[in-house]
């Protein structure tokens, strides 16, 4: 693959990453408002169960001791561009500090751990919807 190609993948795939992170934890909070204030729409199925999905599976991820694949691929995108993991073009100057933190492991757990409780308890508090 191209350098300049493999670049401008690892690129995108760090602003995926990040717009799924925003709709992880974003989605939460506009769901308890939501149901507070009677917004329809935070009631539909499909994307209450894509939430609660992804966020299963980061949580799952992190209790097997595994980053997530859209990490993985991006940081070999970016040896494939002869990049180190993080070098810093605009997009990942900004991106990569908004989404990769030093600490421990544990903590990650932990947090991924309450935040997917609360996710899954938004279901009881706010509850979708099964029927039109």
């Amino acid at each position: 693959m191209n350098p300049a190609t493999a670049a401008l993948l690892a690129d995108a795939l760090l602003s995926l990453h990040a717009a799924i992170v925003l709709f992880v934890v974003g989605l939460l909070p506009l769901v308890l408002v939501g149901g507070a204030l009677g917004w329809r729409w935070v009631h539909h199925l499909g994307l209450r169960a894509t939430h609660l999905g992804l966020m299963l599976f980061i949580t799952a991820q992190t209790w097997l001791g595994q980053l997530c694949p859209l990490t993985v691929w991006e940081q070999q995108l970016r040896l494939l561009a002869g990049q180190s993991s993080y070098a810093e073009s605009f997009i990942e100057h900004w991106l990569s500090r908004l989404l990769y933190w030093e600490a421990p492991w544990w903590v990650f757990i932990a947090a991924y751990t309450v935040f997917a409780l609360l996710v899954a308890g938004a279901w009881w508090w706010v509850r979708p919807e099964t029927k039109r």
